[in-house]
């Protein structure tokens, strides 16, 4: 069984492996132009190379998902799992699984592929086809369908019980609410529970009540902030890669765009979640009791003028990224020789695999 997770552990870090490219470059691109656009968006578009460079962010953005979930199919199956694992990632995405419905998707996607290598057996002459055709077909069909029918009902009826638990809640303790807006925002780093603790608080806005914005713009810059500030403390704690990554995921986080940490937390879930969701509450919490607000939906430190209280939310936000920082640099496990030289990006088909694939011209 511990052998079991430890595989299934680097196909996961196969995807990471990957994704962390995708998220650098497009975290940079919609951070750099959304500084130079500033807090409103409304005429984004009139801005030209920054809003080229935001969208391009945007888009890079929601590929990283279905990078995420190929390259775990990828690691699991070789390049026989790419295809299918792309098309997954995007249902992940038509769901709001967010980043772990992808890595589901990435394992059901190749040990699909592995299990039809196994069991289906075609005639030598049709064998060219199982590459091409039934392979991509089979994974894609059978796992699109177990993501709809089993992932999608439980995801929609979380977030109806979240949104009618915020609702019910708004009128209770201040810190007790202002603690669970802000810790639904940073739980998943923008996945479904994020969405929906930030179409609650853009709902709130709406209506003139900007106090639950505030949570979620500090709970949506404490991550990145605590993890770095966890990584300064406790360096044997991240690797070089990990490192690394929160040389853009800082900045980023600077404008509100989490999903920088995410290689971060995937490599070790539980803890990051529990220090995330900490440090956010508190900062929520904090937030509500001194009655901060806010005029924008987001932005990030461009939205801090913005607040009624600049100064108070930057302490929060301080307050709150400390704790996360302390609680990871206490309840993370120290790097192994192992985790730092971890290389493996899945394996190859073999030529021999192919060696039956045909290439027919039709007249």
């Amino acid at each position: 069984m511990k052998q079991k997770f430890r595989e299934i552990k680097s196909y996961i870090l196969t995807g990471i492996s990957y994704m962390i490219p995708v998220i650098v470059a497009s975290g940079l691109c919609m951070g750099i132009g959304r500084a130079f656009i500033g807090a409103d968006l409304t005429n984004a578009a009139s801005a030209g190379a920054a809003y080229w460079l935001y969208r391009t962010g945007q888009l890079g953005m929601s590929m990283m998902v279905p990078v995420l979930c190929a390259y775990i199919a990828y690691g699991v199956a070789g390049r026989a799992a790419l295809a299918s694992g792309f098309v997954i990632g995007m249902v992940s995405i038509e769901i709001q699984a967010g980043f772990i419905g992808g890595m589901i998707g990435g394992l059901v996607v190749g040990y699909l592929v592995v299990l039809i290598r196994k069991y289906i057996k075609l005639p030598k002459t049709l064998q060219g086809i199982m590459p091409i055709i039934v392979i991509p077909f089979l994974a894609t069909a059978i796992a699109a369908v177990l993501m709809f029918g089993v992932l999608g009902y439980p995801i929609v009826l979380l977030q109806q019980t979240l949104t009618n638990f915020l609702t019910q809640l708004s009128g209770g303790s201040k810190f007790l609410y202002g603690g669970i807006v802000g810790a639904l925002s940073a739980f998943d780093f923008g996945g479904p529970v994020n969405k929906v603790a930030s179409a609650f608080c853009n709902a709130m806005l709406a209506d003139g009540n900007g106090y639950p914005k505030v949570c979620q713009i500090l709970a949506s810059m404490i991550p990145p902030f605590g993890i770095a500030i966890s990584a300064l403390i406790a360096k044997n704690k991240y690797t070089k890669a990990e490192k690394e990554t929160l040389k853009s995921a800082v900045p980023m986080g600077c404008v509100m765009i989490t999903e920088g940490v995410i290689p971060i937390a995937a490599r070790d879930l539980v803890r990051v979640v529990f220090a995330c969701v900490t440090g956010s509450f508190v900062a929520g919490g904090l937030t509500m009791i001194w009655d901060i607000y806010s005029e924008l939906p987001n932005g990030g430190f461009l939205a801090f003028p913005f607040f009624n209280e600049p100064m108070m939310a930057l302490l929060a936000l301080a307050i709150g990224s400390v704790i996360t920082g302390v609680i990871l640099a206490i309840i993370k496990k120290p790097v192994t020789e192992a985790d730092e030289e971890f290389d493996d990006i899945g394996f190859e088909v073999a030529d021999s695999e192919l060696d039956d694939l045909n290439i027919v011209e039709v007249d």
